[in-house]
C-alpha cells in the first residue's frame, strides 16, 4: 500500500514554504546528543526536533544577554531614590519612638531634678524645707503641687557673687527651665522647648516663680548655714549714690535693674557702653537703675563719674537679685551676663556694612539715653573739660574781616594697645598713623577747596582748623605725621595744629619719665625702680599691675594678687579711667568729624556722645577700619 501523500492545495496560507519530498526533516542524533526516533509512526516521534536550531556561529555574538559590570561611578552605585527612601524611613522610626516616649514615657520619660548636697549638682529639688547652701536654681512644689522653679540664694552669701557665679547661674537657668517646661507639656503635646527651636523670642516663663513670691509663699524657707559662717557679717556691696539713712526712709522698688561694674575686661569702654544700653533698657521697662561699684577694678565710681539719678525707692533685699530669667522682678546686670538682656537684638556681632536696621537704631537710642542720664563726669574734670571746649572752640572763630565761615576741628582717636583693627591685612598690628592724617586732609579739602569767594579755596577757614587727639599710646603725639602738622605746614593733615583732647592727665612713656627726672651729679650710683611707661598704649596685664613693685618686690606679687589690688594701685587706675573719659568728652564736644576705627569701643562711644543724626545719618563719625558698620555691644 502506497504511504498517503500530503495536500496542501487547500491551505489559507498562500506563502508557505515546502520542502522537497525527499529532504529528511529529521536532525542528526549528534545534535541532540541522543537517538533520533526510529519511525515518523512510532510513540517517540515528535516535532520538537524541528524546533532546534543549530548551534551558533563563532564570529556572531552570543545569544545570551551578557551581565553589566558596576561602573565606578558612585552615584550609579548608590540611586538617590534608595537614599531618600532609607532617610525617609529612618525620620519616620526616630520620630515615632520619640513621640511615643513622650506620650507614654509620661514624667518617668524625663530625669527629676533630684536633690543633692553637693555643689557641683546642675540644680536642685527641694525637699521640705531643706535648701541647698549655694546660690543655684531650684525646682518647688507650690500648694496646689505644681512644680515650678525659682533662684535660690543664702542670705549668708556676700554681695556680689563672683562673675563665675553669676555665668553659671545663668547657663542652670536656662537648662531647668526647659526641663519643667517639659514636665508641664508632656500631657499637652509638644513640649514648649521643642515648639521654640530656632526661635529667639523673650516670652515669659509661666513656670518661674519669683522670689519675692516664693518667699512669700513659704517655698524658700529654710537655709542651711555652715558652722564656718556663724557670726559672719556679710558683705552687702555698695550701691551708688544711696545712702543707709536715706534707703530706710524709701519703699522697697517693685521693680529694679542693678549693674554690676565688676568684669573680667580690664578695659573701661565695654563697660560704659553696656552700662548706657542697659540703663536704656531699665527706663523702657519702668525698672528703678541702681550701681554697685563693690569691686570695680576702678576704684569708687563716684571717683570718675557723677552719682547716677536717685530712685524714688529703695533696692531690694540681695538675695533677691538675681542674673535670670530676663522677666525676674529684680534683676542683675553685668558685661558677663550681658546676653541675658541683649538676646531681642540677636547677633550683636561688629558685621560689614549692610543698610541700617531698625534694631542697630533701637540699641543706639537706648545707649544715648544712658549717657545722657549717667555721663556725667565729677565736679572738677567736668569744669576742666568745659573749659578746655570753650578754648579749642574759640580757636576755630574766623574773623569776619577775613571769611565768612569758621574753622573745622577733626577729632582723631588712635586706639593701640591690646586691641588689633577689624581690617584683614592691619589685623596682627595697626592701622597706620597717616590714614588717620590723610583721612583728615580729605575731609579739609573737602569742605573748604571750594567754600571761599567766587567758589575758590578758603584758605582762613583752613588756617583756624585743626586736629584734636586722643590716643592710649603717648608715643602717636610724637609721631612724625602729626609734628609735621604744625602752625607753618599743612603738608600732612592740611589743618593748622594738631593739639592733644586734653592736657589734665597724660600717659607718660619711659622717655618722658626719665627726661623729667634728671640724675643728681652728686651720686654716683643711685638706685631708681623698674619705670613704667605706657609704650604701645593699653594692655590689660599692664593695667592689673598698676601700683606693685618691680623687681625688687617681685617675691610679694602673688600675695598682693592675691588680697586685691592697693590703694595706690586703686588711685592709679582711677587715674586712667578718668583720662579715658576726658578725652572722649572732649573730642565728642569739640569736633565737627572724628575719625576713628570702629574695632575700638571708644570709637563706638564717640557715635553715641555725637547722636544718631550728627553721627550716621550725617556722616561725621568718619571709620577707617575697613567697611563695618557700628553696633553697640559684642557678645
Amino acid at each position: 500500500m502506497p504511504p498517503p501523500t500530503l495536500d496542501l492545495s487547500r491551505t489559507r496560507h498562500s506563502k508557505m514554504i515546502v520542502s522537497p519530498p525527499r529532504i529528511n526533516l529529521r536532525r542528526a542524533a549528534s545534535y541532540n546528543h541522543d537517538r533520533g526516533p526510529l519511525s515518523s509512526t512510532s510513540s517517540r516521534f515528535s516535532f520538537n526536533h524541528l524546533l532546534f536550531s543549530p548551534p551558533p556561529s563563532p564570529g556572531l555574538p552570543a545569544l545570551v544577554k551578557r551581565t553589566r559590570k558596576p561602573s565606578g561611578n558612585f552615584a550609579n552605585l548608590v540611586r538617590p531614590s534608595r537614599v531618600m527612601r532609607l532617610l525617609g524611613w529612618t525620620i519616620f522610626i526616630s520620630s515615632f519612638f520619640f513621640f511615643m516616649r513622650l506620650v507614654l514615657g509620661g514624667p518617668h520619660g524625663l530625669p527629676l531634678l533630684s536633690w543633692s548636697s553637693d555643689p557641683q549638682d546642675d540644680y536642685q529639688r527641694v525637699a521640705g524645707e531643706r535648701l541647698p547652701d549655694f546660690p543655684t536654681p531650684v525646682v518647688v512644689t507650690d500648694k496646689r503641687g505644681r512644680t515650678k522653679w525659682t533662684v535660690s540664694i543664702p542670705p549668708s552669701y556676700d554681695f556680689p557673687l563672683t562673675t563665675d557665679q553669676y555665668v553659671d547661674m545663668c547657663a542652670k537657668c536656662r537648662e531647668v527651665s526647659s526641663r519643667v517646661q517639659a514636665l508641664h507639656s508632656t500631657n499637652r503635646g509638644l513640649p514648649q522647648t521643642i515648639l521654640s527651636l530656632g526661635s529667639h523670642s523673650e516670652s515669659p516663663d509661666r513656670q518661674f516663680i519669683d522670689v519675692q513670691e516664693a518667699e512669700k509663699e513659704r517655698l524658700l524657707g529654710g537655709w542651711t548655714v555652715k558652722l564656718s559662717d556663724v557670726g559672719k557679717k556679710r558683705n552687702e556691696g555698695n550701691i551708688v549714690g544711696e545712702s543707709k539713712g536715706s534707703l530706710l526712709e524709701k519703699p522697697v522698688c517693685q521693680q529694679s535693674m542693678t549693674f554690676v561694674l565688676e568684669s573680667e575686661d580690664a578695659g573701661l569702654g565695654k563697660t560704659m557702653m553696656l552700662l548706657w544700653i542697659a540703663y536704656g533698657i531699665a527706663q523702657k521697662e519702668g525698672r528703678s537703675f541702681f550701681i554697685d561699684d563693690s569691686r570695680w577694678a576702678y576704684g569708687d565710681y563716684t571717683a570718675i563719674f557723677q552719682p547716677p539719678p536717685a530712685q524714688a525707692c529703695r533696692p531690694p533685699p540681695r538675695n533677691q537679685m538675681i542674673p535670670c530669667p530676663r522677666q525676674a522682678r529684680h534683676l542683675l546686670v553685668s558685661t558677663s551676663t550681658a546676653a541675658e538682656i541683649l538676646g531681642d537684638f540677636g547677633d550683636t556681632a561688629i558685621s560689614e556694612t549692610t543698610p541700617e536696621k531698625s534694631t542697630q537704631k533701637t540699641m543706639f537710642a537706648l545707649a544715648r539715653q544712658g549717657h545722657d542720664a549717667l555721663f556725667h563726669l565729677n565736679r572738677e574734670d567736668g569744669e576742666y573739660v568745659d573749659s578746655r571746649v570753650r578754648a579749642l572752640t574759640a580757636k576755630r572763630v574766623v574773623p569776619r574781616s577775613k571769611g565768612a565761615q569758621n574753622g573745622m576741628a577733626i577729632g582723631v582717636h588712635v586706639r593701640r594697645g591690646d586691641r588689633h583693627p577689624l581690617e584683614y591685612q592691619y589685623r596682627h598690628s595697626y592701622i597706620p598713623t597717616n590714614t588717620y592724617t590723610e583721612t583728615a586732609r580729605d575731609l579739609l579739602e573737602n569742605r573748604y577747596n571750594h567754600s571761599g569767594p567766587h567758589g575758590g579755596e578758603d584758605k582762613a577757614a583752613k588756617q583756624h582748623s585743626f586736629l584734636v587727639l586722643a590716643s592710649d599710646d603717648p608715643t602717636v603725639y610724637e609721631a612724625d605725621e602729626f609734628r609735621s602738622a604744625g602752625p607753618a605746614s599743612s603738608s600732612a593733615s592740611g589743618a593748622s595744629a594738631v593739639l592733644r583732647a586734653q592736657e589734665r592727665i597724660k600717659l607718660a612713656s619711659k622717655t618722658a619719665i626719665q627726661q623729667a627726672q634728671p640724675p643728681d651729679k652728686h651720686v654716683m650710683r643711685k638706685f631708681v625702680d623698674e619705670t613704667f611707661g605706657w609704650e604701645g598704649g593699653f594692655f590689660a596685664p599692664m593695667f592689673k599691675n598698676l601700683g606693685m613693685e618691680g623687681v625688687a618686690g617681685g617675691a610679694r606679687k602673688e600675695e598682693r594678687r592675691s588680697s586685691g589690688p592697693s590703694v595706690e594701685a586703686m588711685r592709679l587706675r582711677s587715674l586712667v579711667g578718668r583720662a579715658y573719659v576726658m578725652d572722649l568728652a572732649v573730642l565728642a564736644d569739640v569736633s565737627d568729624v572724628v575719625v576713628c576705627t570702629v574695632s575700638a569701643t571708644g570709637c563706638r562711644l564717640l557715635a553715641v556722645m555725637m547722636g544718631w543724626e550728627s553721627a550716621v545719618e550725617a556722616g561725621n563719625w568718619v571709620n577707617i577700619d575697613g567697611r563695618y558698620r557700628w553696633t553697640g555691644f559684642e557678645l
